[in-house]
């Protein structure tokens, strides 16, 4: 590096470039995945295991390119348009909504309620695409809200397609509250959903919203996310069950196919 008056500042070495990199993405994960809609430096700085200096540089710093948007009031951090921009630029981009349009275009032809498509990050899932029911009354969901695996029928849909040692390890992670009892029925639910092959939810995210989803899976075999019909709870009565069941496992298995899936033991 030069030194002295008037010298230039060398460009950071690839290794600190790429580190303070990961650190920003981990940052921007952090409150994107926050359960409250803004973040303080003190609790992304504990959440992280980073320095408070650490982690108010590169708040400052996505603040700066838009990324963060920062209430000067409460100094809490909170997505700002350039994450909006790109997470919506990034929805455009996937080829999976496309697979899936049709298909949910004829449930809700079929049904006349609203289908969505729904994608697993991890520990939560996200709505990634729906089609609206045509009735005035009606269900329409947030896309690009996550979601915990174990609530709500979209949600479970892909919690019980994941392995034994896959569930346990989420329930590990994310179920430390509750009682054992809690978890069992939950455990023997989600058996329930793996051999019926889709769920079945009323008012259990939303008091006034049921639906039926099933699992779509991707051309490794693992499940990529659920396809729903939604609509009022009212609507989602015991004398449709069977009738969504049948189209929605049928929709779930034709967007499979389209995305490469041919069977997990093919």
């Amino acid at each position: 590096m030069s030194s002295g008056p008037g010298a230039l500042t060398t460009e950071p070495e690839e290794g600190e470039t790429s580190s303070g990199i990961a650190r920003a993405l981990q940052v921007v994960f952090a409150v994107a995945e926050s359960p409250e809609p803004d973040v303080g430096v003190s609790e992304l700085a504990r959440t992280l295991g980073m320095s408070k200096t650490v982690v108010h540089r590169v708040v400052r710093t996505l603040v700066a390119t838009g990324f963060f948007v920062v209430d000067e009031k409460t100094r809490r951090y909170r997505l700002g348009p350039g994450a909006v921009s790109v997470g919506l630029a990034a929805l455009a981009r996937l080829e999976v909504p496309k697979v899936a349009q049709p298909h949910m275009e004829r449930l809700v032809a079929r049904t006349s309620e609203t289908a969505t498509l729904s994608a697993r990050y991890g520990d939560q899932r996200m709505y990634l695409a729906q089609v609206l029911s045509p009735q005035e009354i009606r269900m329409a969901v947030q896309l690009g809200h996550l979601f915990p695996l174990h609530v709500g029928g979209s949600s479970k849909a892909i919690l019980a397609s994941l392995t034994p040692d896959e569930i346990d390890a989420y329930l590990d992670r994310t179920l430390t509250a509750v009682s054992i009892t809690s978890r069992e029925e939950l455990v023997a639910e989600l058996s329930r959903i793996r051999r019926r092959g889709y769920t079945v939810s009323r008012g259990e995210r939303q008091v006034d919203a049921g639906s039926v989803a099933a699992p779509v899976f991707d051309a490794t075999g693992r499940v990529y996310g659920s396809l729903s019909i939604c609509g009022p709870v009212a609507r989602i009565s015991d004398d449709k069950i069977a009738e969504y069941g049948t189209l929605i496992t049928e929709a779930a298995a034709a967007v499979s196919t389209g995305l490469g899936y041919r069977g997990r033991d093919a």
